[in-house]
């Protein structure tokens, strides 16, 4: 199985309180992805919930062409106000394990996103991964950064 890996970064002008306090509450997610993904939040949380180790989160989805699927992620490591990891546990993926990291830095945050991830079908997801995917998920993390400057300003 062929895995990739993404990784970005991104300062952004607030406290690692805030930064904790947005990032590790499931329903903001849709506030950073892009409209187009019809990203929904299935799991039944408040605005209140933070992660944990061992929380399962369920979406909808749509990736591409209007095509709708169920996507769960499992919370598999949380160390406060410093990262969480989360990975598939059902979903488009062969393997998704998604790292957030923080640090505090000059003038606010500096965020960390640690992405591997594998297409399943052999030969085919190395293909479709070259055609599509691999684009569709930067461009996905792309979006992320405009959306958290528009939400919260751009550290100079």
């Amino acid at each position: 199985m062929k895995t990739y890996h993404l990784k970005t970064e991104q300062a952004i002008p607030i406290s690692i309180e805030e930064a904790w306090d947005f990032f590790s509450s499931p329903l903001n997610l849709s506030k950073i992805t892009p409209d187009g993904m019809q990203f929904k939040i299935t799991s039944d949380y408040t605005p209140e919930t933070k992660m944990y180790a061992g929380m399962l989160i369920t979406y909808i989805i749509s990736p591409f062409l209007g095509l709708k699927m169920n996507w769960m992620t499992e919370i598999t490591h949380v160390k406060e106000g410093e990262y969480f990891v989360d990975e598939q546990r059902f979903g488009p993926y062969a393997l998704w394990h998604h790292q957030h990291h923080f640090k505090t830095i000059e003038g606010g945050v500096l965020m960390t996103d640690i992405l591997d991830y594998a297409i399943p079908y052999g030969a085919i997801g190395r293909l479709a991964n070259a055609i599509l995917v691999e684009k569709q998920v930067k461009q996905i993390f792309d979006y992320r950064v405009g959306a958290i400057e528009r939400l919260f300003g751009t550290v100079i």
